[in-house]
């Protein structure tokens, strides 16, 4: 019980690219769950809540810096520290 009074309170909007606006860093020391209409994503790479979208990697297709190309679902949205 004293594990969930450390963890900072999840953020509207979370990605995990370092270089972007809506990374935390304190956020990903623990372990992020993220539910798209009751259906667990594990491999999420943006997320917002009030605008009700995830975007998850596009196959195999890569942008021209390398990163994976994502692709946006949208839906209820909720994250959650397994």
């Amino acid at each position: 019980m004293n594990d969930t009074a450390q963890r900072p309170p999840l953020p509207d909007r979370l990605s995990i690219d370092p270089r972007s606006p809506h990374y935390n860093a304190a956020v990903f020391e623990h372990d992020v769950g993220i539910k798209l209409n009751d259906k667990e994503f594990t491999n999420v790479g943006e997320y917002c809540i009030s605008e009700g979208w995830i975007k998850i990697p596009a196959g195999k297709a890569l942008d021209r810096k390398g990163n994976p190309m994502l692709t946006k679902l949208k839906g209820r949205v909720e994250a959650f520290y397994r």
